[in-house]
Order: C-alpha cells, then sequence, then structure tokens
C-alpha cells in the first residue's frame, strides 16, 4: 500500500494555515479534480478522494489536532472499519487523552467512560456539483457519498455468526486498567487503555469474515436531497442521521453535502441579483432600438433608449435568482457595452466621415466638456 500525502501538501497548504485558507485551498482543488469535468480519468478520481480525504481532517479542529501531533495514525479512518488504529473517528477525545497520559485518580479522579455506552457516528461530508441554473431554481440531486455503518452480518458485535464476544479478564470489561506507580510524592494512580481488548472491554475470539472483527463497514451510499432555489456556491446542505452509524446503539451522524455552483457563460450572480454585459451597435446605441436580453426565465424584449451610452446600466426587477427560504427574487442588471464596428468597407467609411463632419458639440457633449476642461488647464 502506498504512503499517504501529507494531507497539507494535498491542499497546498503550510502547517497552521487558517480554516478560511483550508476552505478555499479544498474548493480550488475540488472543482480540479472533480470526476464530473473528468470522466474516465482514473489518476484525477484518485486525487479527488486525496483532496476529500485531507479536507474532512484538517477542517475538523479535533482531527486536526490530532493529526497535527500524531500525523496519520490520530486520524485514520480505517480503525473502525478494518484497520488497528487506536484513533477511530467515532472516538470520545477523552478516551484518546487518557490512552497516552492515563487518568488522574491519584489526584481527584477523572470520568472513565464506559466502552460499552451509546456514542454517535460521526458526520460525513460530500460534495455537490450544480449548474447555475440548478442553484438559481432548485432541483432534487441524487448524492453519492461513503460512511460506516453496522455489519450487517455480525450486527455490531464483531463475531462470527453463532458465537458472541466474551468479556475481557484483564479489565472486567471497563476497557481501562489501572495501574499503581511509585513515586516521591506517594503512590500514583493512573488508568491506561486495556491492551488485551483495545479498549473494548470484549474479546472476539471468532471475528465475523465480513468486518474483520470490527463490527462495522465502510460502505458506498446514495441519498436524493432537495436543493432549494436560490442556494449558493459554498452553502452546505444538512442531512441528518445520514453519517457514520453510531456505536453501541447511539445515533448516526450527519451527512454534509458542499455545494459548488459551475460559473455560467452569461451571467454572474452577486448576491440574489444577476449581472451580465450586452453588447449593442453604434447605430443601436445612438438610435436606440429593441433588443432581446437572455434571463433565467427565458429571452425578453427591451427598448433602449436613443444615445445610450458604453457602461449604462438597466434593471430588469424581479428577473434574478429566489430568495433562498424566502419570496421574491433579486433583479437582473445588464451593463451596456458598445461594439465599434471593425472591417469597414470604403462606402461605410465614407459614410461614417460625413457623421463626423456633421456633428456639432450638441450631439457630443463629454466631448465638448473634456475640451473646456483642457481649455482651462493650458488657457488654450
Amino acid at each position: 500500500m502506498a504512503e499517504k500525502r501529507d494531507y497539507y501538501e494535498v491542499l497546498g497548504l503550510q502547517k497552521g494555515a487558517t480554516e478560511d485558507e483550508i476552505k478555499k485551498a479544498f474548493r480550488q482543488n475540488a472543482k480540479k479534480y472533480h470526476p464530473d469535468l473528468h470522466p474516465g480519468d482514473k489518476a484525477c478520481e484518485e486525487k479527488f478522494k486525496e483532496v476529500n480525504e485531507a479536507y474532512e481532517v484538517l477542517s475538523d479542529k479535533e482531527k486536526r489536532a490530532r493529526y497535527d501531533q500524531f500525523g496519520h495514525a490520530g486520524v485514520d479512518p480505517n480503525f473502525s472499519a478494518g484497520g488497528g488504529s487506536p484513533f477511530g473517528q467515532d472516538m470520545d477525545i477523552g478516551d484518546i487523552f487518557n490512552s497516552f497520559f492515563g487518568g488522574f485518580g491519584g489526584f481527584g479522579g477523572g470520568r472513565s467512560s464506559n466502552p460499552n455506552a451509546p456514542r454517535r457516528g460521526a458526520d460525513v461530508e460530500a460534495n455537490l456539483f450544480l449548474d447555475f441554473e440548478e442553484a438559481a431554481k432548485g432541483c432534487k440531486k441524487t448524492v453519492t457519498y461513503q460512511n460506516i455503518e453496522t455489519c450487517s452480518d455480525c450486527h455490531g458485535t464483531g463475531a462470527q455468526k453463532g458465537t458472541t464476544p466474551k468479556t475481557c479478564t484483564a479489565c472486567g470489561g471497563k476497557g481501562k486498567v489501572t495501574i499503581n506507580q511509585r513515586t516521591p510524592f506517594g503512590v500514583v494512580q493512573t488508568q491506561r487503555t486495556c491492551d488485551a481488548c483495545k479498549g473494548r472491554g470484549k474479546i472476539v475470539e471468532s471475528p465475523c469474515r465480513k468486518c474483520n472483527g470490527n463490527g462495522r463497514v465502510r460502505v458506498k451510499k446514495n441519498v436524493e436531497v432537495t436543493v432549494p432555489a436560490g442556494i449558493n456556491d459554498g452553502q452546505i446542505l444538512n442531512v441528518g442521521g445520514r453519517g457514520n452509524n453510531g456505536i453501541n446503539g447511539g445515533p448516526s451522524g450527519d451527512l454534509h453535502v458542499y455545494v459548488n455552483v459551475r460559473p455560467h457563460p452569461v451571467f454572474e450572480r452577486k448576491g440574489d441579483d444577476i449581472w451580465c454585459d450586452m453588447p449593442i451597435s453604434f447605430a443601436q446605441a445612438a438610435l436606440g432600438d429593441e433588443i432581446v436580453v437572455p434571463t433565467l426565465d427565458g429571452k425578453v424584449s427591451y427598448t433602449i433608449h436613443e444615445g445610450t451610452q458604453p457602461g449604462d446600466i438597466f434593471k430588469l426587477k424581479g428577473k434574478g435568482v429566489q430568495h433562498i427560504n424566502g419570496r421574491g427574487r433579486g433583479d437582473q442588471y445588464v451593463k451596456v457595452t458598445i461594439e465599434v464596428p471593425k472591417n469597414l468597407n470604403r462606402e461605410q467609411k465614407e459614410l461614417i466621415k460625413k457623421l463626423e463632419k456633421t456633428a456639432t458639440d450638441k450631439n457630443y457633449t463629454k466631448r465638448k466638456t473634456f475640451r473646456e476642461k483642457l481649455k482651462n488647464m493650458f488657457g488654450e
């Protein structure tokens, strides 16, 4: 098995990066390697998985702290599904602390957790890529993700069918053993994870073949999500109870779906408003015209007035994006750009020259104002 790359290196970051830097780097890399943009490219698919795994750890404060201190061993996701790392992602952080530093029974005692108590499953994450129109209008999409669920063969016991786990005799089923140490200050009592049962409190003599005795397996799943109209790039949809299954009967975690909206070739979104540039000809700008403007609802007609200038903006009320979870819509703003004609033939050039000869300052008020400014500056 190939050695894993450093998670910071995967995202192109330095250790100590901020949460915003981590999120930005993830989004950039996720878009770069997403399978939808590279169909059939196995290399991109693997890089996409690598990026997701790195983000899952570095975006979680507890997981990141463990990774920074212990590297991949501190966050090995295979612990609960076939691995042997002492840092399963559904493990209580107090258990992790005690497994390294012991309890503090000799100094007033610490709370000893029950290894067989119900624990909530970890949250999982997935990415959803939407077209501009899908985000604006809302839709239903199927999201594919991976989570860890209770093994269907052993029902979470980790034992082969027909057998049951036995209480660990080394720790009496507590998952921890007490150690008395003699120090200059007297006898100090500490606790550490039981080596015999690895903190589980039970011994599986005949491991389940499907889950290798872990009681949990990693599976690929699909879920249909309703995308609300008006959702924006970077927002998160939460699907309750679709994360990792809980341990010992605990509740399942949630699925966090990160929304990525593909850019549109014409529209640009600013809040709930939509902006677009509208190129028109010199003649249309000078004489006015009825033009066809694209909107989310299709084409609409708009009459531009005579003498329209470059950069003029007109508004189409209510043609923007739906206010998410609310009523009404934003507006659409159309910025006019005037295209100067090129590749003119002789006749066309002569017509423009005639126009220029007959034009006066009344026709070009900005040019008149500029000349007056120059006159004031240089006295000419």
